[in-house]
Order: structure tokens, then sequence, then C-alpha cells
């Protein structure tokens, strides 16, 4: 199968090799090698990617354990191949049988192996696998693959932004235990007592949206950095990415790194690290004489120093510069040497985002970087921020369509650049959202307490976790 020309990876495959080798000692030992890739690349290629392997002679290893490449061709050349076989099939299929017990997964694997194309090589040694680069993966006709394909298709009509939101019982991918989340957002620790809001997904119309698959993610993203630049609601988001990813990664293969205004997660078997930078304005924001803030228009390198050498960079910016009177964080704005006392909040965002557009078009390649930039998060704050609390589903239909300006302003601001950025809409989405907002419970909140929430400030600005980011992170997992 060849892949879309221009198009971005789109279907996944898993190669099982089931080896018996025999070592100097002339001691027999199955080995069941896992190897996830792009469907459209060979067995090679795959194999010099994502390797995971189940060892088994007299005893099963309890997990599945990914190896370096180098030490599982160490152990098959110091013996020799009895028996291979190659079998493949689809993702999901072979993620169901991780953590096995031995005889649950040799019944899984016999079904599997009798279900699944077989291609049985006799005498095969390590060698003529890794250069098998001439065979096709998967048949043309394998409706799993044509699936994922058509959902990225530009020839047929899909629009992720419209759609519908589908309570589904297999939601959500993980729980608010995910030790990466924010206390204000683990709403059902802090006392909530519905759970529905966390089963809610984005149907759009026409086509869908894959479900996430964290070792999937991750295989794209090998060896690579994804950097979430942007305010509180973009650390929402970099917090639930971390939390759909991290529970495949094992403990001791993960960690956390700070440094200044960023943090990181790594998944070090893979060499891939999730960021977020804390750049709300993305231009720079600075304390001078007279402990005045100035919002500088036209000056960002402090803070784009931090996006040098990222592979994939996802930004939003839009909420703080509503922001007005107490609740401004600058005292003046300053271009080209010149103090505003006053500006017009969309004139100086367009000016911000100028500057913003200009350093992405000077500085990077979009042949190594790939920019996205995601539209503004709905707040429900009317009724004194109270609009959000006690909504149990998401509203059917929106009551105010209207485009926020400041969209208008972001979408002019990348029409004019030469850098191709993607401009991921979930603005309309989460609007219809409102149940999936923290309200009262960003902090721990007490049965008797919850008689009088009145006395509690009501968030309605950022998303309960799990939630509605989970859905964004879908829609960017599929964009990459």
């Amino acid at each position: 199968m060849k892949p879309i020309k221009n198009q971005p990876e789109t279907s996944c495959a898993c190669f099982v090799l089931s080896l018996v080798i025999k070592s100097s000692a002339d001691v027999s030992q199955h080995i069941i090698i896992y190897a996830h890739g792009e469907a459209h690349l060979t067995l090679g290629q795959a194999l010099r990617g994502e390797l995971f392997y189940l060892q088994s002679s007299e005893l099963y290893l309890d997990d599945v354990n990914l190896v370096p490449l180098i030490e599982l061709s160490r152990l098959i050349k110091a013996s020799s191949i009895v028996t291979g076989e190659r079998h493949f099939t689809s993702c999901s299929t072979l993620a169901s049988m991780a953590r096995p017990k031995p005889d649950q997964f040799l019944l899984a694997l016999l079904i599997f192996f009798i279900s699944t194309s077989l291609c049985f090589c006799h005498g095969m040694s390590w060698q003529g696998f890794l250069e098998d680069d001439g065979m096709s993966w998967l048949n043309e006709e394998d409706n799993e693959v044509d699936i994922v394909q058509t959902r990225h298709d530009p020839s047929r009509s899909c629009n992720f932004e419209s759609g519908k939101w589908v309570y589904d019982q297999s939601y959500p991918l993980y729980d608010s235990n995910c030790p990466y989340l924010s206390t204000a957002v683990t709403c059902q620790k802090n006392g909530r007592p519905d759970s529905d809001y966390e089963k809610w997904r984005w149907q759009p119309h026409g086509c869908s949206i894959p479900r996430f698959d964290a070792l999937k993610f991750l295989g794209k993203m090998r060896r690579k950095r994804i950097m979430l630049v942007g305010d509180s609601i973009m650390r929402n988001q970099w917090e639930s990415l971390v939390c759909l990813v991290q529970g495949v990664i094992p403990t001791g293969h993960k960690k956390v790194t700070y440094n200044g205004p960023s943090m990181a997660f790594h998944s070090l078997d893979f060499e891939t690290s999730i960021e977020f930078t804390w750049a709300p304005l993305l231009v720079e924001l600075k304390k001078e004489a007279g402990n005045k803030r100035i919002l500088h228009l036209d000056l960002i390198e402090e803070n784009a120093r931090y996006w040098r050498n990222v592979d994939v960079l996802v930004f939003d910016s839009a909420h703080w510069w509503t922001h007005s009177d107490q609740w401004s964080s600058w005292d003046y704005y300053m271009e080209k040497q010149t103090l505003f006392q006053s500006m017009n909040p969309m004139v100086a965002y367009q000016k911000g985002l100028t500057t913003w557009a200009r350093w992405i078009d000077l500085n990077l390649d979009p042949r190594k970087t790939r920019v996205i930039f995601r539209s503004i998060s709905p707040r429900h704050n009317r009724e004194n921020g109270w609009k959000c609390y006690n909504q149990r589903q998401p509203l059917a239909f929106s009551s105010h369509q209207h485009v926020p300006e400041s969209f208008v302003v972001l979408k002019e601001v990348l029409r004019k650049m030469s850098f191709p950025v993607y401009l991921q809409d979930i603005t309309p989405m989460s609007a219809l959202r409102r149940d999936g907002h923290p309200s009262v419970y960003r902090r721990a909140i007490s049965q008797q307490a919850r008689q009088h929430p009145s006395g509690f400030s009501s968030d309605c600005s950022h998303w309960c976790l799990p939630g509605v980011p989970d859905i964004w992170n879908e829609m960017l997992s599929a964009l990459l």
C-alpha cells in the first residue's frame, strides 16, 4: 500500500514476529516480537522504530517491555533461528493483548494467528527481516486502514469542527488519579457528584476522529519534541495530553523537567518530550521603571527562544488580551519605543499576533517544524460566573453562534503568513460544553458545603479533566 501523497501519515499496522531460536547452549527459546508502525512502511523500517517483545521459555514476562533494537539484535545474532512466522493486523488488536496471564496469552495469540494473514518463513535470518524493504504491509482491501485514510483524504468532505457531542460509555481514557493533573481540574476528586461530562466524544459530520492511541502517538513523536505554548487553558490541554500518554509508559521510564517558564514530560524509551511553555500573550510583558508593567507589542525573542528546535508547536493566545481594568496584566502598551496608555484590545491583539507571525516566518523551517494555532476556548461566565454551575449535559446547539472578534483577527494574520500554520478551531464545539467546567469544584468541597455553593467562586473558563481537552488532543493527534 502506498501512502497518500503530501498527506500526514494516516494508517497504522502491527507486526508480530514469532521466532523459535536455539542458543549456543542448544537451548530453545520462543520470542514474540511486536513491532508497531505506519502501514505504508516496510517491516525493516518498522523494526527500526517501535519494538516490543514478549519472551517465553519456561517463564513469561509480566509485561510487554520496550527494549532497544540493539539488545534484541544481539540476542538473535547469538542464536540460530529454527522457525519464524510473521503476522500483521491493526494496532488496536494487539493493544488488547497487553498484560496477559500465560494461558490467556497463548489462547489470545492462537486466536490472533488464525484470524490474521500468515507469512511463514523457514530459516529466515534476522538480517532478512530487517532488510525486507520491498514487501507491502497490508492488503489494499483492508477496511480498517481505508477508514482511517478517508478521515484525512482532502478529496472527501470532512470538517472536524462541524458535528455533535455523542455519549460514549467507553470514555474517559484515564481518570482523575492521573498524577500530572492540577488540583483545580480534578473535579471528581474535588467532590463533583456527576461524571457524565467525562463520557462525551465529538462526532464530526461525515467522518470520525480516531480514538486516541497512546502508542501510536508516541510512535509518531519518537525522538521529537511537541510544545504547547500559551495560557492556563493551554496548560489544561497539556495536562490532558500527558495523561492520555503516560499510562502506557512503565514507571521509571518517564519524568518531568522544568526550565524557566517551561515544563516537559519525557518518555525516556521513545525519546519524546511533551512540553508546555507559559506565554499567554506570546509577546513580551516586562516590569520596568516604577514597577510599571509594559506590554511590548513588537518584542518576542524572550519567549520565542524556547520555541526553537521543536518539531511540533501548538499555540493559543486570546483570553489575556481581553482582560481590562483591574484584570489587565499590563499598565501600558509599547510599540517602536512609543508608550500608549490605552489601545483597542483587538488592535493590540493584531499587532502582537503580527509580531508572532513575523518571528515564525523568519525563524522556522516548515520542512522541520509543524505549527498549529488553537482557537479560543469559550467561557461560560455570564450570570457572574454561575452559568456553568450544576450543568449536566452538553447543549444541543449554541444560542449565540457569533464568531469571536479575536478569531477574525487571528484568521487574517494567519492568511498573510508565508509559513503554513494549521488553525485548529475548537471554539464552536467547546461552546456547547458548559457542563465541562470545574465551577465550584476547582478545589475539594464537602457534601455539606455543596448545599450552599454561593459562598464559593465558580470557574467557568478552565475544564475538568478528564474532559473536553481530551477531545482537542484526539483532534491534534489526527492532525499529526
